[in-house]
Formats: structure tokens, sequence, C-alpha cells
């Protein structure tokens, strides 16, 4: 995911509450269902992340009784306005695209509105269900470069003509449909669906999804199910009983001890002066006017 030009590193030991976990690029994890759980919390974290990303009756009955939230078309428009000023610096966010570089995070290029990256097989993912879409794209003779450099920083078989490829496919529609469904596919719908389960309102839906973008849908200890994991070890979730503050304020913390670990220095703007001051001013739906700032910037949606 792209991070407004700041360069996060990998494998730095994470110390939460006296727990050690061992950090690794924001995409990791999205592949872990390749190798068996290793303990009983692993176990957790894929049953969260098959909750989330598969239909079960049970759940579509409770999720259809629920109000919309930020799946609301004008809310999902804002949640798309808030994660572009943090990743792009910008609230128009289709704008992002044809957004290509490699930012120097260990990730490869990263690409596209919510920052799909060459090694962190979602760019990959979303390469090859365009191309099965749309055969013959100006993206599908690089499928098997992809395919060999996904994991790795590697750009090899991608220079020098992968960018400018990029670049020419965003400008068509079908492209950038593609981008929007795969970010629905992995990001955004698992992420709401899985916050509605949990009890929470429409800000706690979108504190979900910006996590998902950031750290990745994976279930290792840093990504998201293995944050979310770790703050339901310190508080209960609504539909636990808990308090949806009081929750939200103890994901919110797991989540910036995460960020700080992987660099001492990063801006966590994103969630102190965006987030966390809509939770403190107590606004759960998402209402708006709202004013934050990121990177120091002040954003208002009106």
């Amino acid at each position: 995911m792209r991070r407004a030009g700041l360069l996060l590193f990998a494998a730095v030991p994470v110390v939460v509450t006296g727990t050690v976990y061992l950090l690794t690029p924001a995409h990791s994890g999205t592949e872990d269902s390749a190798r068996a759980p290793a303990s009983a919390a692993e176990r957790a974290r894929q049953d969260a992340k098959s909750r989330a990303e598969r239909e079960r009756a049970e759940d579509d009955e409770v999720i259809a009784d629920l109000p919309a939230g930020l799946a609301a078309p004008a809310k999902k428009e804002l949640a798309q306005e808030l994660v572009a000023s943090a990743e792009n610096s910008t609230l128009d966010w289709r704008s992002a695209y044809g957004y290509i570089e490699d930012i120097g995070d260990g990730q490869g290029y990263t690409a596209g509105t919510v920052g799909f990256c060459t090694g962190t097989h979602d760019l990959r993912t979303l390469v090859e269900r365009y191309t099965k879409a749309h055969p013959g794209n100006g993206l599908a003779a690089y499928l098997p470069a992809l395919r060999e450099v996904d994991g790795t920083d590697s750009h090899e078989g991608l220079d020098p003509g992968f960018t400018k490829a990029w670049k020419a496919e965003a400008r068509l529609p079908a492209f950038r449909a593609a981008q929007d469904e795969e970010r629905d596919r992995v990001y955004f719908d698992p992420a709401v669906r899985l916050a509605k389960l949990d009890g929470l309102g429409t800000l706690g839906q979108f504190i979900y999804y910006d996590a998902m973008v950031f750290h990745g849908p994976g279930t290792g200890p840093t990504s998201f199910y293995g944050l979310r994991e770790r703050a339901m070890r310190e508080a209960d979730t609504p539909s636990e009983g808990g308090t949806e503050k009081a929750y939200l304020d103890i994901f919110l913390d797991v989540r910036r001890s995460a960020m700080k670990a992987k660099r001492a220095d990063i801006d966590t703007s994103r969630i102190d002066t965006a987030q966390r001051q809509f939770l403190y001013d107590g606004n759960l739906d998402l209402r708006k006017p709202l004013v934050w700032k990121v990177y120091g910037e002040t954003y208002k949606v009106a």
C-alpha cells in the first residue's frame, strides 16, 4: 500500500504488551492459507478471515437487519476519499488509477487506487483476473514476470515497459472497473462485513477498512486479522457486549503500535488526527461535515 512517501521496513521485532511479533511488509499474509495454522490464535484468525470473505446464511441474516453503514453509496465514496488522503494525499481518489512507482518499501511497484503491489500478491491477482475477463490487454504479457517477482521487490521482467503499460491500461474504463472490483473483493467488502458482525457502526467499519488497506488482509500477527485478534484480547467487541468506543480505541492503539514498530518516526496522523479524532468526537456514523488532518494537511468534506 502506498503511504504518501513514507518508507516502511520489514523484519522488525514488535513488542506489544509483552508479546513479540515479527513485522513483515504490509500485504504479507494474503496467501496465508497456503500454510497450516500454527496455533489456536492463528486458527482463530483464519476463521475470522473465512467468515469475512465467504457468505454464511446465519451471518447474512444478521447483516440484512443492519443499516447499510459504510456500504451506502455516499459513505463508500467518503471512505475512498479518506483513504486517498492518507495513501495519495488527495481527495480525488480516482486520479490514482494510473499511479505507479517503487517507493522503496521492499514491495516492488506500488500502483493504483489502494496501492496494489507487485511484491504482495494483490497486483498479480488483479492482472490475472483482469486478463481472464479481457484477454490480450496491455498488461497480459507481463503476467509471467509478475508471477516471478511476486513476494520480492524485484523489477525483473517488468522494466522498462510495465509502468508505461499500467498507465495506458488505466485510461480504460474496463481496467478502472477491475481495480474497483478487486479493491472491494479483497479489502472493502470483507472489512465492512466483519465490522458489522463485530457490532461496529460506520466509523468502525471504516477503521477496519483503512487497517485492511494499510496492513494487508493477512492472518499474520501484524496483518489486519492479527491486529484485530490482539485488540479482541484487550477489549470486547460490541457484539461480545463491549462498548464500541472502548473497543475501537484499543484497536487503534494496537494498530498505531504496529505502525511505530515498523519505523519509530513514521507519521501516524491517519489515526491520530483523523480516525481517533472522529472517535473522540463521538462521530460513530461519520456524519458530514468532516474535517481531518493527514501529514499536516487539512481536508474537509462538506
